[in-house]
């Protein structure tokens, strides 16, 4: 719960002329107030309160109490905080103890004074006691102790001494201990990693052996996953390969195969190109030899040979020799 008020200028009582707080009273050594900014009619700091738990105190808390800070331009915060016996009397226990509570407030740089031991529910008195201007809080209503449901807040915003401040989404002491609880065993192993003993942290026996295990199985089970996935990447970049050579080598084949047949065919011609001037230069060499052995020979022109008795005429031998 956070509670801030804020009195109407000129409204209260003027505070006293010092209005440093003591590290012994619980505040800020400091008060942050300068006059010249719009000061109020009696030229004064207006006394905001704000009240809350502030258990595991988080920036949501600070930014209400920025916001209650900067209500006015001259403002004097003060904070209550309700101590242990109330807290989990009317809320419910709490993570840190109120001095703590109390101590991390006093390190928040928007607070001018803590009020320990606030009270669940103000009253006129109180505010009266502190010389309150205002309370400033969110607008959600937060049930008091007469367990009718009525808003603790009723008083003030009945008599118009009420500042609305606004809620920062997506944080609250409520969030932080859920986000514990959920990774609860994780929280748990990582303080016995870090030299917690199973007493300190509530554990039986069997409980802290079997974390332990389900632990390392855990482990086990991320490595295995991290080395599918490394695995699997291989796999892709080698199909990836083969598929760009494969694309290389399609491209590439007509124009091979193109290039092989013309060289085929050029060397097929230059060959029969070859064997057609070999023939013929030896057909011209034999027709030379011819020549020359009939010039040498006598005037008969025809032979006769007696076996077969058959006739062969000159011209028709060397035919059938070319042939």
């Amino acid at each position: 719960m956070a509670m801030v008020a804020i009195g109407e200028n000129g409204g209260a009582a003027t505070p006293p002329p010092d209005h440093r707080q003591t590290a012994a009273d619980g505040g800020k050594t400091d008060l942050v107030c300068n006059s010249r900014d719009s000061p109020s009619p009696s030229d004064r700091p207006v006394r905001v309160y704000a009240d809350g738990i502030y258990d595991l105190f988080h920036f949501g808390h600070a930014r209400s109490l920025e916001q209650a800070k900067k209500s006015f331009p001259n403002t004097y915060l003060l904070v209550g905080c309700c101590n242990d016996e109330v807290t989990h009397k009317f809320k419910g226990k709490t993570v840190m103890t109120e001095s703590e509570r109390y101590e991390s407030l006093r390190h928040c740089k928007w607070v001018d004074e803590v009020i320990p031991d606030a009270p669940w529910v103000i009253n006129q008195e109180f505010l009266d006691t502190h010389r309150i201007d205002f309370v400033a809080h969110d607008s959600l209503p937060y049930a008091d102790t007469s367990g009718a449901g009525n808003d603790v807040y009723e008083f003030v915003k009945a008599v118009g001494r009420f500042k609305e401040t606004k809620r920062t989404d997506g944080i609250s002491t409520s969030d932080i201990i859920m986000r514990i609880v959920k990774d609860y065993n994780q929280y748990v192993m990582r303080n016995l990693d870090r030299g917690y003993s199973r007493k300190e942290l509530n554990l039986s026996y069997v409980k802290e052996k079997r974390l332990r295990v389900n632990m390392r199985l855990k482990k086990l089970q991320e490595k295995v996953k991290e080395h599918q996935e490394k695995v699997g990447e291989k796999i892709q970049t080698v199909a990836k390969t083969a598929s760009i050579h494969h694309n290389m080598w399609v491209e590439n084949a007509d124009r091979w195969v193109a290039g092989f047949l013309e060289m085929f065919e050029e060397g097929c011609h230059k060959m029969g190109t070859a064997i057609r001037d070999t023939i013929q230069e030896r057909l011209r060499g034999q027709q030379g030899r011819d020549l020359l052995g009939n010039g040498n020979d006598s005037d008969d022109e025809e032979y006769y040979y007696e076996s077969g008795d058959e006739y062969y005429d000159d011209d028709e031998y060397y035919d059938s020799d070319e042939k």
